[in-house]
């Protein structure tokens, strides 16, 4: 029984996380069940579609993939979705000149980016800021 070729790619921004799984087929991108040609808002749209049109109509038309995504906001988990996206896409065609183009037009697409938010500590309403006081 020949096996079929499945790739499981994930990318993180902030809280975000996405799962791709990429297999063979005719150029189906979805995140969460929604094609990404449709999904809303358009700024994150927009953002997951960059390494899909970075790549070129000849790559990623020959794979489907479904991406999920869980945790942060909107643009976080569209963050993620396009890093997990750009790593599933060089992990299936293997090309050094993709990882390239990749790396110029923006290099968070490859390699994640690790900031997030300072945890809050006691003492005040942020992580930073403390409760005021006077003495009058």
């Amino acid at each position: 029984m020949a096996g079929k070729k499945v790739l499981v790619v994930s990318g993180k921004r902030k809280t975000a996380a996405a799962r791709a799984v990429v297999k063979q087929g005719v150029g189906k991108v979805r995140v969460n069940m929604t094609p990404v040609e449709i999904y809303e808002p358009v700024i994150a749209r927009e953002k997951i579609m960059e390494p899909l049109l970075q790549a070129g109509d000849a790559i990623w038309k020959q794979v489907d993939m479904n991406v999920k995504v869980i945790g942060g906001g909107y643009m976080g988990q569209a963050e993620a979705a396009r890093m997990a996206i750009a790593n599933a896409l060089l992990k299936w065609t293997k090309s050094s000149h993709l990882r390239t183009v990749f790396t110029e037009y923006d290099r968070t697409m490859v390699a994640g980016d690790a900031r997030s938010k300072e945890p809050k500590k006691f003492g005040g309403p942020g992580a930073r800021a403390k409760e005021q006081k006077s003495y009058r």
